[in-house]
């Protein structure tokens, strides 16, 4: 079970870090990422992280601003957002995958969190 937290309402140009925390089985092998849905979007993703060597991937969209990192001892996995956008709002879901690879496919996740809205005011 993945359970994510952290977001709120920030204006554009704040930070914010989200959580996300796996209870119920051991995470700390899998490869974990975030994922964003916008209203009347497509699931997108945005950064995953490997559980041994911290290797990660991004998406264009966000590169150079959001930061993944993992704490396997606590299970968590962080994603740290600065210089918010506008087009950043979205729901932000992490998920969980019993792999090697950092994929950016979303069915590619066996598991996944309940979603933290974020959403970035102008």
């Amino acid at each position: 079970q993945l359970q994510a937290s952290g977001g709120g309402l920030v204006q554009a140009g704040g930070s914010l870090k989200l959580s996300c925390v796996a209870s119920g089985g051991t995470f700390s092998r899998y490869v974990m990422a975030w994922f964003r849905q916008a209203p009347g979007k497509e699931r997108e993703f945005v950064k995953a992280i490997t559980w041994s060597t911290f290797s990660t991937s991004t998406s264009d969209s966000v590169k150079g601003r959001f930061t993944v990192s993992r704490d396997n001892a606590k299970n968590t996995v962080y994603l740290q957002m600065n210089s918010l956008k506008p087009e950043d709002t979205a729901v932000y879901y992490c998920a969980a995958t019993n792999s090697v690879f950092l994929y950016t496919e979303p069915e590619r996740y066996e598991y996944w969190g309940q979603g933290t809205l974020v959403t970035v005011s102008s």
